[in-house]
């Protein structure tokens, strides 16, 4: 199958780099929906590119230097011979996800009472929510909701799906339900004061496209300054096709970091799929895998607040990246059977019942009827927010950081005493999945507020400083780290060491990379999809042959996991 991939890649686009090859195949299609990539912000002139092919303009992209088009496929090489094309990419889909509810803990396994112990709350920061919208509802102050867009086409800015209002409540949730003499635990956001940004990019099924995410970002870094947006959340995701710096949505979070704002990323949710052989590894989704970034993988409480006894989520997914063999995720945050808000009738309650937090779970002498507030949901969406969260806190307390400083302060300060090896059971399936506290799966470690308010340390404050290193094997056969791009990562050895970021015993012990995960002789295949010459066609064996017909696969996702760990 992969060599027909790439047999019919060199038919239909033979001398053209400039066309993702998940457009091949599709010349005598018809009309398709893309995004092109210049080298400048595009001028009607450049629009007219397009539209003399029989295109249509879909939507402006200038800042992006770019633009959302419809146009014949058959002339998709003639576009890309153009000088002032950089790439040509689909408008790839994005679509929402799909949690035996326990009182999570995860404020106290990230140390989030030290900053409220400090006054910390968020005030004055902007977050951007790029999500399904947020909901009207009681522990989500509408004054804190500066600003509203909806880029789905429906016109309304409201959540009709669930994810956005979940995602925002572990950010800025003020417990007002759960707060009061009758109440046993309150549900509190990380930053409960920080002005909320609702970019709305995905409909009532959670559905969207690559264009209306880029929009929403650029709409960020228009409206920065105005509400001092310093962070855009993005608990989303979608299976890698190209390096990350030829990929569209890469490119447009790019523009955000080096704006000032810190952008944060879910890691994405395939940890569990195997089915190239890697146990996992290299499923790390778009736009968590461009270097720039903080990808956040996902961790299992185990219901409780001590981190040392929690251990990864079997579906939280693993690096390198796939093209670039990017060292991600960059950090882990609490992510299973996470409790925030929904409001009943919302989708992903009709599709998920029984995923309400019974209410005796915080009312005293509660019934267990199910709460009209709360719901659990799983996955590295529910991590996301937590760091978001606590980004909001360190610019508060030092506003002056810049994001690399930020990405730098949280790695470091990260809990790394994690436990080395667990394993997690598909209740449906049966199926036991095995994993380690690798630098691949939990990055520089666990998110530890405390820790990073009271680090002092900054790391040169030029975008780029704290880039995420790029893995590669050397002439021994060791896996080691290179510096990306601009990073310091070698010279800057006091911040970026690898005993001091990773950690030197559990994420770096002697068995990290042994045989049975990734490297070694019973796992040629992995080690070829993943380092070998075939990189290039890697995605179309570890993402499965139906990518480009529409399946879950295929399609960018709020990457909300539903899949439950053992509690």
């Amino acid at each position: 199958m992969v060599c027909a991939l790439v047999a019919g890649a060199h038919l239909a686009f033979g001398s053209s780099t400039k066309v993702s090859k998940d457009l091949v195949g599709q010349e005598n299609s018809g009309q398709v929906d893309v995004i092109v990539q210049y080298y400048q912000a595009p001028t009607a002139d450049y629009h007219q590119k397009v539209l003399s092919r029989g295109g249509s303009l879909k939507r402006e992209l200038g800042q992006f230097h770019g633009g959302a088009y419809t146009m014949p496929a058959s002339e998709l090489e003639d576009l890309a011979a153009d000088p002032s094309v950089v790439y040509i990419s689909p408008d790839r889909p994005l679509a929402g996800a799909k949690a035996n509810a326990v009182n999570d803990y995860h404020t106290g396994a990230i140390n989030a009472s030290a900053a409220w112990a400090l006054g910390l709350h968020g005030n004055g920061i902007g977050v951007a929510i790029i999500d399904s919208g947020i909901a009207s509802i009681s522990d989500l102050n509408s004054a804190n909701i500066v600003y509203s867009q909806d880029f789905t086409g429906s016109g309304s800015t409201a959540d009709q799906y669930g994810h956005g209002t979940h995602v925002t409540g572990i950010i800025a949730g003020n417990g007002s339900a759960s707060t009061g003499s009758q109440y046993t635990y309150t549900f509190t956001g990380i930053a409960d004061a920080v002005k909320l940004i609702n970019l709305r990019v995905l409909d009532q099924n959670g559905a969207g496209t690559d264009s209306e995410v880029i929009a929403a970002i650029q709409t960020a870094i228009q409206l920065q300054s105005k509400y001092n947006i310093r962070v855009i959340n993005l608990s989303l995701g979608r299976p890698v096709w190209e390096s990350y710096k030829h990929d569209p949505l890469c490119q447009a979070v790019e523009q955000a970091w080096k704006a000032g704002i810190v952008v944060v990323v879910a890691a994405g949710n395939y940890g569990r799929d195997d089915s190239a052989g890697t146990n996992g590894y290299g499923t790390i989704t778009a736009p968590g895998n461009d270097p720039y970034v903080i990808t956040v993988g996902a961790m299992n409480t185990k219901g409780t607040s001590t981190p040392g006894t929690h251990v990864i989520a079997s579906y939280s997914s693993k690096g390198p990246t796939l093209f670039d063999q990017v060292v991600k995720p960059d950090i882990v945050a609490p992510g299973n059977l996470i409790d925030s808000l929904y409001i009943p009738g919302e989708t992903i309650s009709q599709e998920n019942p029984g995923y309400e937090i019974p209410q005796a779970l915080y009312i005293k002498n509660g019934q267990d009827h199910p709460s009209a507030t709360y719901y659990a949901l799983s996955g590295t969406s529910m991590a996301t927010p937590m760091v978001s969260g606590a980004v909001a806190l360190l610019l508060q307390r030092t506003p002056a950081l810049t994001p690399d400083q930020v990405k730098a302060r949280l790695m470091k300060t990260a809990f790394k005493d994690l436990v080395p090896y667990s394993a997690a059971a598909d209740l449906s399936t049966g199926k036991t999945f095995n994993d380690q506290a690798d630098v691949f799966t939990v990055g520089a470690g666990y998110l530890d507020i405390q820790a990073a308010l009271a680090n002092t340390d900054l790391a040169p404050a030029a975008a780029g400083s704290a880039m995420s290193p790029t893995a590669s094997v050397d002439f021994l056969g060791q896996v080691v780290m290179q510096a990306n791009g601009s990073s310091v990562l070698g010279s800057y050895s006091v911040l970026w060491g690898s005993s001091v970021l990773w950690g030197s015993s559990v994420l770096w012990g002697s068995n990290v990379f042994g045989q049975s995960v990734l490297w070694g002789s019973s796992t040629l295949a992995g080690e070829s999809v993943l380092w070998g010459s075939s990189l290039v066609e890697a995605d179309s064996v570890l993402w499965g042959s139906s990518l480009g017909s529409g399946s879950d696969n295929s399609k960018v996702q709020a990457a909300a996991g539903f899949i439950d760990d053992l509690p």
